[in-house]
């Protein structure tokens, strides 16, 4: 049958014009030669910092953009060529408030969708029963959708992009803004999805979400893919490293920078959660760079000091940075 995906030397280059007088012309390679392929009912994640060329690449794959050069099929059929019937094959569900009618309820959004997608009058009663069990929507699928939490909306989102019953579903960022709670029952939702043979493509921002559910991962970075493989084989990016992760309150950015020019220190990088900051540096498995880093993080408040094994999260940081 082939497989469900399939891009080779995939290319976007976007033009732009700029100045008033003397007008100049821009080019943006946003996708670089993208090789790719998924197979038929895998769950397959597409990972990448902003900016990256992940939503290009999935707008490339499921019609929304024209390639500047290279190829896309889906179940075969080539996205530029026979666009209809790649369509005919696919659902796109994006992150964010969009795309759904707030003052009408669950149902009558799938029954209006069910229509727009030319979903057989006969079959849709039975159709929306079932996505709305598989969503975990049923029993509230008469209330108006905006009453209704983030983490529920995204589901009614994934109930929409199933009603004609695609052969490959693109997920893009669907967690996104959602709380952890609603973001471990969407989690649950696409599981139960996969289960079913559906081919997922899925981009997350979220490394315990990927490393959860998808059975590979591609990383891409500045418009190519910079590594592919199942969550174990890209760990081993990270093989040999120590990771050191520090509570602080406050770090500048600047000293960031310096901890990244201390000898041994692979990376540096900071998350904020609320008023507090993660920092993690990861270094060479050899060398002990914890003294020093707390040495230069002088002044600053800091909470809990841990070393731990490399995650995903911090291969993919590695895989990204070239570090």
């Amino acid at each position: 049958m082939g497989d469900a995906i399939e891009a080779a030397r995939l290319r976007r280059t976007y033009r732009s014009r700029t100045g008033f007088i003397r007008r100049r012309t821009t080019e943006i390679e946003a996708v670089r030669g993208v090789d790719l392929t998924v197979a038929r009912g895998e769950l397959f994640g597409l990972l990448g910092p902003n900016g990256a060329g992940k939503t290009t690449t999935i707008k490339l794959l499921n019609t929304l953009l024209i390639p500047t050069s290279g190829t896309a099929r889906i179940c075969g059929f080539d996205v530029e060529r026979e666009t209809r019937e790649v369509r005919r094959r696919i659902g796109y569900v994006f992150g964010g408030d969009r795309g759904l009618y707030d003052r009408l309820s669950g149902l009558d959004n799938l029954r209006y969708f069910a229509e727009l997608y030319g979903v057989p009058p006969r079959d849709q009663k039975r159709r929306i029963a079932e996505l709305l069990d598989l969503v975990k929507l049923a029993g509230r699928e008469r209330e108006r959708v905006e009453g209704y939490s983030r983490g529920m909306r995204q589901r009614l989102h994934i109930a929409r992009g199933l009603l004609h019953s695609p052969e490959v579903l693109f997920l893009d960022e669907p967690s996104i803004g959602v709380d952890p709670v609603a973001a471990r029952e969407l989690r649950r939702t696409v599981a139960d999805l996969a289960a079913t043979g559906t081919t997922v493509l899925l981009t997350t921002h979220y490394m315990a979400e990927a490393d959860e559910l998808c059975d590979r991962i591609a990383v891409i970075a500045d418009g190519r893919i910079q590594a592919l493989g199942t969550p174990a084989e890209l760990r081993t990016h990270a093989d040999g490293r120590r990771v050191v992760e520090i509570e602080a309150y406050g770090v500048p950015d600047d000293t960031v920078a310096g901890l990244q020019r201390l000898s041994g220190v692979r990376e540096a990088a900071v998350e904020a959660r609320g008023a507090l900051q993660i920092l993690t540096v990861q270094s060479d498995a050899g060398v002990d760079v914890q003294g020093e880093v707390l040495h230069a993080l002088g002044g600053v408040r800091l909470g809990r000091v841990s070393t731990r094994e490399p995650t995903l999260e911090d291969a993919y940081v590695a895989i990204v940075s070239g570090s």
